[in-house]
């Protein structure tokens, strides 16, 4: 028997991800005594969807169907997709029609000069993310706030491998520590519907599939997220507490990378917090540079937080 076609079983396990999060009382169903299922059965996303129960099954094994949209729509009403879910099913799926393409020269994710020139001139901390979520390119603010990423080899520098590697982040006490993993989870999810054979991704979950039960956990429920947003808050010893939102915005590429920026509030005190570690900064490259010590000097050496943990 043949392989199944990737972005068929990838289709097959985000289905049953969905199906498995509902409740009978979430669709207007009658639990019916014991169930041997956490979610709904698939008899009954296919009732609910208007389909044979083999057909909706065969499409959850990543067996050999070709559903129209009209069938996809249907069953995004029935298993209550959002719209990013929805768009997400109708990109695998239209994917699974094709025919699997033979695996191209696979080029890295590459910052455009013109970015690059963009991050030096900002005056607020901003990185570069490859569609995998390495860590491209950073500038000076950045790394005065989250650390001078430098010294670490550069396949290392990833957000998900520092955000599940506890050897670098530690104490986990954020207390949406959870949320914010399931939107860089959710970011690769989106990634991997894009080209699921891709050797980065495939590197990546392989290698926290293997060593993190918690990555495992969390990467089961098939979240998707397209864009990501929210607030973190930075404990730094020399100006205290900074709470920043945070944003991505995409860069030229299909898929591409993106620039995840940090901003506060003007005339907030976080905003006051953000420009004296800018200035201390500053003092200590000037330092720095005057004694001959410029990498040592920039700012206290810390390993590199993800960003949100």
């Amino acid at each position: 028997m043949s392989s199944p076609h990737p972005y068929a079983r990838e289709l097959g396990d985000f289905l049953r991800a969905r199906r498995n999060r509902l409740r009978p009382h979430d669709v207007g169903l009658e639990p019916g005594g014991r169930r041997k299922v956490t979610g709904l059965r698939r008899e009954e996303i296919a009732l609910l969807a208007g389909l044979s129960t083999d057909y909706y099954q065969r499409m959850e094994q990543g067996r050999e169907v070709r559903p129209s949209d009209d069938v996809l729509e249907a069953i995004a009403g029935a298993l209550g997709l959002d719209d990013g879910e929805r768009r997400h099913l109708l990109t695998l799926a239209h994917a699974a029609r094709r025919p699997v393409a033979a695996r191209l020269d696979v080029q890295p994710d590459r910052v455009p000069d013109s970015t690059r020139r963009l991050l030096r001139v900002m005056e607020t901390p901003a990185v570069v993310l490859g569609r995998h979520l390495d860590l491209l390119d950073w500038n000076p603010m950045a790394e005065a706030l989250l650390g001078d990423p430098a010294g670490h080899p550069r396949d290392r520098l990833n957000m998900l491998l520092l955000m599940f590697d506890d050897t670098l982040t530690g104490d986990r006490t954020c207390s949406d520590w959870e949320r914010q993993a399931l939107d860089y989870i959710g970011m690769m999810r989106a990634a991997v519907a894009a080209d699921p054979t891709h050797p980065r991704a495939t590197a990546i979950v392989g290698e926290l599939s293997i060593r993190s039960a918690e990555f495992r956990r969390l990467w089961a429920r098939h979240d998707v997220r397209e864009s990501v947003r929210g607030t973190k808050t930075f404990r730094i010893p020399e100006v205290g507490d900074v709470v920043l939102d945070w944003d991505t915005y995409p860069l030229p590429g299909n898929p591409g990378p993106v620039m995840l920026v940090f901003t506060a509030e003007p005339g907030s005190v976080d905003a006051d917090r953000l420009r004296l570690l800018a200035s201390l900064r500053a003092t200590r490259s000037a330092q720095a540079t005057e004694s001959g010590t410029l990498r040592r000097a920039v700012s206290p050496r810390r390993t590199p937080d993800p960003g949100l943990s």
